[in-house]
């Protein structure tokens, strides 16, 4: 009989090829994720220096780049910005992060609070158990942003004016691009406490404040310019116009409500337009402007009778708010400048 054939000896390619395309991946990965924080750090250097062309203050002590190999983290250490009209903000750290395949959508935190500087006011310093924000869709106007802030505490700097508020249970600000050239706006606070002093303090009486404003803006393809004011400015020029769904101040027992009105902004940056209020407790809420100076006793005490004409059973008064000429008026009664948006 012939000797049987020597067996063959086994091939190791099946061994080590899943091996082998592992590294390669991740040598591939790990450049790409190499290169993406290059480019965002570029990116970045670039846009600081477009704003501080355009008059802002930008500046940060350190910055660290990580988050391999899914995502790209960026943290910023004594990061500031300041506009051309004054207002500025400054966090000892702030936390920046997005996924790599999703590096549009960008995720901010401030794990050590945040300070707020007002140009006349002073600086706010804001603490929170939770201050988060969230940012994507830069390429519309305006881009998502969502802010989120839980158990705040506002305490104004060494010199600073008082604040209008000293702590808030929960604040969020929401911005979104809608269709036809809309952008909409949607503001929230809930369990707010009035400083010791100040309008919303003699207003409130030690109860909480809440405040919600729910608007859609239009034409804001005209929202355009290197500063708040100029595009502000431009925004209005191109005839765009705030549509208010729905709007309400509570501070104690008095509140103010609006559910519909159209706004616009004239030349000199004033707000133009009429709102429908409710009014309740509203002789109590003018009073107190009397007292600390916001209007005139004498303007006060005539809206204060109109609204008292005006109460239902209810005590609820309805009342024309409109904004003409530089002026509000509440029904027939002029009782302060209208307010101005730039």
């Amino acid at each position: 009989m012939p000797d049987p054939e020597p067996a063959r000896k086994p091939r190791r390619f099946w061994l080590y090829a899943p091996f082998v395309l592992l590294l390669l991946a991740a040598t591939g990965w790990t450049a790409g994720w190499w290169y993406l924080s290059r480019e965002a750090v570029k990116q970045m250097d670039a846009a600081a220096e477009r704003y501080r062309a355009a008059g802002y203050e930008i500046a940060w002590g350190k910055r660290v780049v990580g988050g391999y190999p899914f995502r790209l983290d960026v943290t910023l250490t004594d990061a500031q910005v300041r506009d051309p009209s004054g207002w500025a903000l400054a966090s000892p750290r702030l936390e920046a992060e997005a996924f790599v395949h999703s590096l549009g959508h960008w995720v901010f935190a401030t794990p050590e609070g945040l300070t707020f500087v007002r140009p006349l006011g002073g600086p706010v310093e804001v603490k929170a158990k939770t201050l988060h924000a969230s940012l994507h869709d830069l390429d519309k106007r305006p881009p998502s942003f969502s802010f989120e802030g839980v158990k705040l505490s506002f305490t104004p700097g060494p010199g600073a004016e008082p604040f209008a508020l000293g702590a808030a249970e929960h604040v969020e600000l929401h911005l979104r691009p809608g269709p036809d050239d809309q952008g909409a706006v949607l503001l929230k606070l809930d369990g707010g406490q009035a400083q010791l002093s100040g309008l919303l303090a003699r207003m409130a009486g030690g109860k909480p404040v809440s405040l919600v404003w729910d608007s859609l803006l239009t034409k804001m393809s005209g929202f355009s310019g290197d500063t708040w004011s100029d595009a502000a400015r431009a925004w209005a020029q191109n005839g765009g116009t705030i549509q208010v769904r729905q709007a309400g101040l509570t501070a104690g027992d008095a509140l103010i409500g609006a559910r519909a009105g159209t706004l616009g902004v004239d030349a000199d940056g004033r707000l133009t337009g009429a709102l429908d209020v409710t009014l309740h407790q509203a002789p109590q809420a003018l009073n107190a402007m009397a007292a600390q100076g916001t209007i005139p006793p004498e303007t006060a005490m005539a809206a204060a009778a109109v609204a008292a004409a005006r109460q239902d059973s209810n005590d609820a008064a309805h009342l024309s708010l409109t904004f003409q000429a530089g002026r509000t008026t509440l029904g027939p009664v002029s009782v302060a400048p209208a307010p101005k948006v730039f």
